[in-house]
């Protein structure tokens, strides 16, 4: 049996990144997401790494840029403000096709908000991180076990397409304290890194990682081929988990801590002879459409349950084409929905859909 060890969901994503190879931390301190700077201060020399505290989070995102450019595992990490100001980079990073993980520890918003558990960032991270036509991996972890595989697996998704992918967790998940295996995954089999700038040493043309196309028709290029490795990755790279799901005529959505919580009511629903299941995202970019178009087939109605005023249910409603009624269970403002009030909504629905 591999060995467990207590770690809090923030210093096991910064452990992970550094079993995953990153040798490169670029950061600026922000709650509720500094313990994973300050782990990355500790650790880094130790393994040969380098931990820069940026003069800002704008900065700190251009040093990602530069370290990626050199073909470098490379990571920043940051809260929802912070995640804010680094939009352009995860632009320019989009742009010149480079992989970097980014790490969203979410807190309330808008503006500073409050230093709370939330889920606020939903529409930020799959819809508008920057401008352009583009897209992150967007990773969703239900656990601090889930924080350390969804880690490894980053950095894998982020060479093997060339692109950013963003650890979405919000703050409960970043400051609590659960068993963790550590253990290393094997190699995955990733493409090489021949776009690099690493020099030439006169042994082949030199490389230019760039994202300024003057000429029309190769942006225009260059963002077709972009939106086809989507689609590749909409196709291979969904993931999601299912709860009671077979046969539940009331379906609940939710991701991260909501989704820990939902799966107290749904037991508790069970018992009242209410069939409820859960579908958890656990990629929200790419949305798991399949499957929830499929819980449509045999579902009678679907809950969601978010820390915000609702942005997930958007998805829900488009992967099942509004084919079934989709209510909201929400607390914002660092409020977190309690298993009562998750029932309420469950015993609630499902008296009008008898």
């Amino acid at each position: 049996m591999t060995e467990k060890v207590l770690m809090k969901g923030n210093e096991a994503i910064a452990e992970a990144a550094i079993q995953a190879g990153c040798r490169f931390f670029f950061g600026y301190p922000i709650t509720p997401q500094t313990e994973v700077a300050a782990y990355m201060a500790r650790r880094m020399p130790k393994v040969d790494g380098l931990y820069l505290q940026a003069e800002s989070e704008i900065a700190a995102i251009n040093m990602v840029i530069g370290a990626s450019a050199a073909g470098r595992r490379v990571m920043t990490s940051s809260s929802s403000p912070g995640i804010a100001l680094k939009s352009e980079g995860l632009s320019y990073l989009a742009g010149c096709d480079l992989p970097a993980v980014i790490i969203n520890i979410q807190r309330g918003g808008p503006g500073l908000g409050g230093i709370q558990p939330s889920q606020a960032d939903y529409f930020h991270a799959t819809r508008s991180t920057g401008h352009g036509d583009f897209h992150l991996i967007v990773l969703a972890p239900g656990s601090v076990q889930e924080m350390v595989d969804l880690t490894h697996a980053a950095f894998d998704l982020a060479d093997r397409h060339r692109m950013t992918a963003m650890i979405l967790a919000d703050g409960i998940l970043g400051q609590m304290m659960e068993p963790v295996s550590l253990s290393k995954p094997d190699a995955a089999d990733l493409p090489p890194k021949d776009w690099a700038t690493t020099g030439t040493g006169g042994a082949r043309p030199h490389n230019i990682v760039n994202s300024l196309f003057l000429q029309p028709e190769e942006l225009e290029r260059t963002n077709l081929e972009r939106y086809d490795r989507y689609a590749r990755i909409e196709t291979h790279e969904t993931r999601y988990e299912a709860f009671m799901l077979s046969d539940a005529e009331i379906v609940i959505a939710a991701y991260g801590a909501c989704a820990r919580i939902a799966k107290n009511a749904i037991l508790a629903a069970r018992s009242r002879g209410i069939r409820a299941g859960l579908l958890r995202p656990i990629t929200l970019w790419p949305f798991p459409k399949k499957a929830f178009a499929a819980a449509a087939d045999t579902a009678r109605a679907f809950v969601t349950v978010e820390m915000s005023m609702g942005q997930m249910i958007e998805d829900v409603e488009l992967a099942i084409r509004c084919r079934r009624p989709v209510a909201l269970c929400k607390r914002v403002g660092g409020m977190v929905p309690t298993p009562e009030e998750i029932l309420a909504k469950i015993e609630e629905i499902a008296g009008g859909v008898r």
